[in-house]
């Protein structure tokens, strides 16, 4: 009985270990700028990091660009590759910009249209404090943030500084396309 449950004990503990690793997971962008890597904050955005590992996982980022980039706002990317050519995404989420999170350099938020709750698999990685982005009101709902950069901030700064033109209906695309080679976990267990 007593190996049993030093058995059970092991396991359990082994399984809230791999829930806590989980529960903060970080993901590698590898692109043609260099690395970033993104530490996700599922506690406060639980169904947005969900969302945004599903697409990951997926492959969806892998070969999608940045495809808006103004230089002391933020990069935008995860939705069309090169060309300008759409990728069709999931169902839209849930907005969780009311979530104490802001909207500061370095902080990874979800984009969307002008209604509050249609993000999908676009993200931008703020380049400039833009506490206007965050959460007012039910009538003024921000943009969800549900991580930030620990590394590769020089790549984040490299990108934003890109030249940019006007490509069809869209604005501030790189003149040289700024690609999304990979996007993946990071096993943070080693």
């Amino acid at each position: 009985m007593k190996k049993l449950t030093i058995a059970l004990l092991i396991l359990v503990t082994g399984f809230i270990s791999s829930v806590s690793m989980a529960a903060n997971p970080q993901v590698k962008l590898e692109t043609n700028y260099g690395d970033i890597v993104l530490l996700l904050d599922a506690q406060a955005a639980p169904e947005t990091v969900a969302n945004f590992v599903l697409y990951v996982e997926d492959g969806h980022y892998n070969g999608t660009i940045f495809h808006r980039v103004i230089k002391d706002f933020m990069i935008q990317g995860g939705g069309f590759k090169q060309g300008m050519v759409k990728k069709t995404p999931r169902g839209f989420i849930k907005n969780e910009a009311n979530n104490g999170l802001s909207n500061v350099r370095g902080s990874i938020a979800m984009a969307r249209t002008n209604e509050p709750h249609t993000a999908a698999a676009q993200f931008f990685i703020n380049t400039g404090n833009n506490s206007r982005l965050d959460y007012k009101s039910k009538y003024d709902f921000g943009y969800a943030v549900f991580g930030k950069v620990i590394s590769g901030m020089e790549t984040v700064d490299s990108i934003r500084s890109v030249r940019t033109t006007n490509s069809g209906m869209y604005r501030n695309v790189p003149v040289k396309p700024v690609i999304i080679k990979k996007a993946s976990l990071i096993n943070t267990s080693k």
